[in-house]
Formats: C-alpha cells, structure tokens, sequence
C-alpha cells in the first residue's frame, strides 16, 4: 500500500493518490474553518469506496494507481456519540452518501472515560445507545489515553482512523492529563503509525493552542493540513495550507502550490482553486 486516499477528491489528484501509508497527520483549523468538514468527508468517501461502489464513483471518481482504500475506518470521539456524529456527517454531505458510508465506519465514543473524573453527571454522557467500545463500569474503566492507546494497538494497523479531537485532551480528566501528555501522544503516534501502516487522522482546534504548543504538535506528526479563514473584499473564504508533510511537501513547492481554497458541496469538504506561491 503506498498511497492512501484522503477522500477529498482534487486534493488526492495533487499529491498522486493521497497520503503515504504509515502517515499521522495533523487536521488542524480555526473553528467552522473546515477541518472538521476534512475528517467527515475522509471518513465518509473511504467507507463509502467499500460500502457503495456506484455512489463513490459519482461523488469521487477514480482512485488513483497507485492508492488503496483501506479496509476499515474507524472514527474515535472523546466527546461524541455515534448518533452525534451521523447527524453532523448529515451536516455536510448528502444523505446518500451518509447512509452507505455509516454502515462502514466504526465510530467508538470515548466519552465515558473522557468524563468520568469530571463533574459531570454521569447521565449526561452515558446515554441509552451502547458503544462499540465495552465501556464497563465505572469502578473499572481505563483512563482516556490508556482507552485510546488500547484501541488504536488493536484497531489501527493498515486502517483510517480518525481522533476527534486531540485539543480535546488539553486539560481534560479533571486535569489529569498535561500538555506535555498530549504532546508526547502525537509524537509516539507519529512513530507508531509508520510501523502500522494507514492512514491517522487528528483534528485540531488550533483556537484552543498557543503557537508553540501548535508548533509541538506539527513537529510530532508527519504532515499537517491547516485550516483558516481569509477575508478579500466582502467575502469571506475558507482555506488549507499544506504545511511539514514528508514525501508530499517538496512535490507541491517543487510546482509552487501549497495553499488551496476549498468549497463545501453534497460531497463532502473539496478543493475549489488552487493558489500558486512564487
């Protein structure tokens, strides 16, 4: 496997298919900036490629020679439910789409283990819809990051996985885990991930991190796609820069492209006109 999608069409057709396999990267945005519309939309047309052919081929099209779809996808929330999460994948892509693509993705909600050192009600992040995940009881549940880690050693080998989100984990479980947690957490990630294989993708509220905090983060992983809002005259238009992506970042500079508006259509987050840097 040498490429994996990321299911965001134009953007796979620039860099030859996709991500390489074994990359962690960074999906990091200011909010409504589009990062997590990039995470829907990856999860959603890689599970859609498996679960309806016919519908992938008309959202995406081909996938490129020397890419692979990979064989399971797997969409991890410290916060949400799979209930939640359909309905905001509803938010963004058409109901076509959405219905095939949520019979092959295995979301996993973390919740329980995010919350439960909080004071938060219990009740408010149990629910009535059972997990995936066997949560347990609460005398016996794991931490988050031992949950997480548990998860991944098992589930992520040659897969798309998404963590939704990393700054979630910034002074969570009661204050449990510390930066430097979460720092490490990325980086031990980044090292982990080249020996599985696929594809990892961890969104980022970059509103939520100083710049040097930031700057840790796209140092541990292996590339970074980040989101942000640009204002020209009266409109206002979302936009990705390509930032530290090994084995990809040096194909853009060599054709001068590293920054992409982008556009939200019934497929998902797409490429709508590439700026050229000189």
């Amino acid at each position: 496997m040498d490429r994996i999608p990321f299911g965001v069409g134009q953007l796979d057709t620039v860099l030859g298919g996709g991500a390489p396999a074994g990359s962690v990267v960074l999906v990091a945005g200011e909010s409504g900036a589009g990062a997590r519309e990039f995470v829907y939309t990856s999860a959603a047309m890689n599970a859609l490629a498996r679960e309806d052919g016919e519908t992938f081929d008309l959202y995406y099209g081909d996938v490129a020679d020397d890419a692979e779809i990979p064989p399971e996808v797997h969409y991890l929330s410290f916060t949400a439910d799979e209930e939640y999460v359909e309905r905001e994948l509803r938010y963004t892509m058409a109901d076509e789409v959405v219905d095939a693509a949520v019979e092959g993705i295995e979301f996993v909600d973390l919740s329980p283990e995010y919350f439960q050192l909080s004071s938060i009600p219990r009740d408010w992040y149990m629910g009535t819809t059972s997990s995936i995940h066997d949560l347990g009881t609460a005398g016996n549940r794991d931490g988050v990051l031992s949950a997480l880690g548990e998860y991944l050693t098992a589930h992520a080998t040659d897969n798309l996985v998404v963590i939704d989100s990393v700054t979630d984990l910034v002074g969570a479980a009661g204050g449990e885990i510390e930066w430097e947690d979460v720092a490490m957490l990325v980086r031990g990630l980044g090292k982990a991930v080249h020996s599985w294989g696929g594809l990892l993708l961890a969104l980022v509220n970059t509103d939520t991190l100083t710049d040097r905090q930031l700057g840790q983060l796209v140092d541990g992983s292996g590339g970074t796609l980040q989101f942000s809002w640009e204002s020209g005259g009266s409109k206002r238009a979302r936009t990705m820069v390509v930032r530290e992506f090994r084995g990809v970042l040096s194909q853009l500079e060599s054709e001068n492209i590293v920054r992409f508006e982008t556009e939200i259509h019934d497929g998902g987050l797409d490429i709508s006109d590439v700026r050229k840097i000189r």
